[in-house]
């Protein structure tokens, strides 16, 4: 028999390797199941942005310098605006904070600079509607960012909030399931007292998109997810309410409770405008540093 030549071993040891390449697909796909929830169909992007959070994982947590200074805001499109508007980056950045936020899965992932990631946290569905927030809460906690909630628990502080959507609420059977909802992740916060986390109430509705029952359901929750109901004798659970900030509150006024004239676009969109933003920017910038100063000065 002749000796192998270098074909011979380059071909065998191909071999060896795709079927190793194989059995580690295999695997991480049974992982990200297991870890995530669902599945996550195949793609060299969906690869890379699987992988891209575990690598990057060390220098998100190197910006927790136990000062509560790492920051987290999980949005969509309302949030987005309000960072942009508002000058919510520069505020924290002026502060000393490293401010990170979280968008669609696409985009995903903001660092402290602005620049994309260029991965996301992989929110199942990339549903951050009330719904959405409690099926992210309800993960498996890593000490790797395998699955959203273990993402968003890299860092010191979590922002978290749904869009506007979330105002429309047509029974008080719906407005119940909403709270069920927020005790259920009351629950994995209080499981994690060395974060910090921030509710914050949901936007109101442009009066076009709503009806005043629906506006009166959406401040009630709002109302009572900022309330001591909800934040009382949970010492690293606060909030901020966003829909007091935008709603109309004069009670003799038609709309009521709805996104208020001044901070309205054109037409019936409910995203609340540049006047809006620019204005409610610096104070939720605020309440947030305030909050981490304080539960850091506490502990």
């Amino acid at each position: 028999m002749k000796p192998d030549s270098w074909i011979g071993k380059l071909l065998r040891s191909k071999v060896v390797w795709a079927v190793l390449a194989v059995g580690v697909v295999a695997v991480g796909y049974v992982g990200v199941r297991v870890a995530t929830g669902h599945s996550a169909p195949f793609g060299l992007w969906r690869v890379k942005r699987l992988i891209m959070p575990l690598i990057d994982s060390p220098a998100v947590k190197a910006s927790s310098r136990g000062e509560y200074t790492n920051v987290i805001f999980l949005h969509h499109s309302t949030g987005r605006a309000l960072i942009e508007q508002g000058g919510v980056r520069e505020l924290f950045t002026e502060a000393g904070f490293d401010f990170w936020d979280h968008d669609y899965n696409w985009p995903g992932l903001r660092r402290p600079d602005g620049t994309e990631a260029g991965y996301s946290y992989a929110i199942p569905g990339d549903n951050t509607d009330p719904d959405g927030l409690a099926r992210i809460f309800s993960q498996r906690a890593y000490g790797l960012p395998l699955n959203a909630l273990s993402g968003l628990l890299q860092h010191e502080v979590i922002v978290f909030k749904s869009c506007f959507p979330a105002s429309n609420i047509e029974s008080d059977e719906e407005l119940q399931q909403r709270k069920d909802w927020y005790l259920g992740i009351r629950d994995v916060m209080d499981a994690h007292p060395d974060k910090v986390f921030v509710v914050m109430s949901q936007p109101p509705l442009h009066p076009a998109a709503t009806t005043p029952e629906a506006a009166a359901r959406a401040r009630a929750f709002a109302d009572w997810l900022t309330s001591d109901a909800y934040l009382a004798g949970h010492l690293n659970v606060f909030a901020f309410d966003f829909f007091d900030a935008l709603a109309e509150d004069d009670p003799a006024s038609p709309e009521v409770n709805m996104l208020r004239a001044e901070y309205r676009p054109e037409g019936e969109d409910s995203h609340p405008n540049e006047v809006a933003n620019a204005s409610v920017g610096p104070m939720f910038a605020g309440v947030v540093m305030d909050v981490a100063r304080t539960y850091q000065g506490n502990q």
